[in-house]
């Protein structure tokens, strides 16, 4: 499965990255954290490390670490504009729970089977 940008996203993505001479492409990734249990993490990826899975979309580099690959698999990352609210929107199909504000996240039975 694949980890894939919209067109909104990419462009969003795309309009910063080129402000950064080091970038290779986006770093995505999780952390524990908040009331449900993982967060999400992004950044820029300066570097392309040895256990990073590599995947493009609309021209945009996306490196994973391997160890988080299992939570983000299948993830369409979409960039939103709600009136004032405007950002990144993570639709991810591993997803079981999320909390009531909105900013973390909960994956059962990952691995089991």
């Amino acid at each position: 499965m694949a980890i894939t940008l919209t067109e909104k996203a990419a462009a969003r993505v795309s309009n910063y990255l080129e402000n950064q001479s080091q970038a290779q492409g986006l770093r995505l990734g999780i952390r524990n954290t908040g009331c449900s249990g993982y967060m999400y993490t992004v950044g820029i990826a300066e570097l392309v490390e040895p256990e990073d899975q590599l995947f493009e979309s609309h021209g945009i580099k996306i490196l994973v670490n391997t160890s988080n690959l299992i939570y983000l698999e299948g993830m369409e990352i979409d960039y939103v504009n709600q009136g004032l609210k405007e950002g990144f929107q993570f639709n991810n199909p591993n997803v079981k729970e999320k909390c009531g504000c909105g900013e973390s996240f909960n994956i059962t039975s990952v691995g089991v089977g």
